[in-house]
């Protein structure tokens, strides 16, 4: 009995001498609710540009969980310079075109537009206007576009993709963290990411759940969530 007390009576002290606290967990606690995209691109910590430029001026990136891949970038007209898919930014004919900084977002699954974000008739063609797909401009956020077949994204982390190819070896940007280029900045966070230009209060959020539009003073109210997930 006597050893016992003692050695309750040590632990007692070495827990004092030593600062150490136990703490338990509060089963009432309600974690508070992810910020709106711009306060998030406001507050978050930015990460170093040069871990995600491999020798270039895009920034590109992956979530952690291969839902979402961004390129910081440019685009001359609608020519956009993506490093993990074929493109004409770089063909002499587009060198007469101004160069826009931008930022261009692919889904491996996602929310299907809806239909007052669909704002081209594809020119009359039969390629369908889908998701998975989210663009900003200094003053615009748009999601979904013209295409036929799957982007990169699919391809590579959709259902069925190949899990291999250029968006396989992008960089992971690490929840809660940001990326900035030319003004415009990416954070990935809330499931999914969010870009935008925060001083003029533009911006979008992508995930294979829901997006979001925001389009500031200049675009009138923002766009409500669209959610129901699908891919053709």
């Amino acid at each position: 009995m006597r050893r016992t007390l003692r050695g309750t009576l040590a632990a007692l002290f070495l827990l004092a001498a030593t600062g150490c606290s136990v703490t338990a967990e509060d089963p009432g606690y309600v974690p508070p609710p992810p910020m709106p995209p711009l306060e998030q691109l406001e507050k978050a910590a930015l990460a170093d540009p040069r871990d995600f430029a491999n020798g270039t001026d895009v920034l590109s990136f992956v979530t952690e969980d291969r839902a979402v891949a961004c390129s910081l970038t440019s685009a001359r007209g609608e020519h956009l310079n993506l490093p993990y898919e074929t493109n004409s930014f770089s063909d002499a004919g587009n060198n007469k075109l101004a160069t826009v900084p931008v930022a261009h977002c692919q889904l491996g699954t996602y929310p299907e537009p809806s239909a007052g974000d669909v704002g081209d008739d594809c020119a009359g063609t039969n390629l369908g206007y889908l998701g998975g797909v989210a663009l900003l401009t200094p003053d615009n956020a748009t999601y979904g576009g013209c295409r036929s077949g799957v982007t990169e994204m699919e391809a590579t982390f959709g259902p069925a993709g190949s899990k291999a190819g250029p968006i396989a070896q992008l960089p992971v940007l690490a929840d809660g963290q940001n990326l900035e280029r030319n003004g415009l900045r990416c954070s990935a966070y809330n499931g999914g990411v969010a870009c935008g230009n925060v001083s003029a209060g533009v911006a979008f959020f992508v995930s294979p759940e829901r997006y979001e539009l925001l389009h500031g003073q200049a675009g009138g109210a923002a766009t409500a969530p669209a959610e129901a997930p699908k891919t053709p």
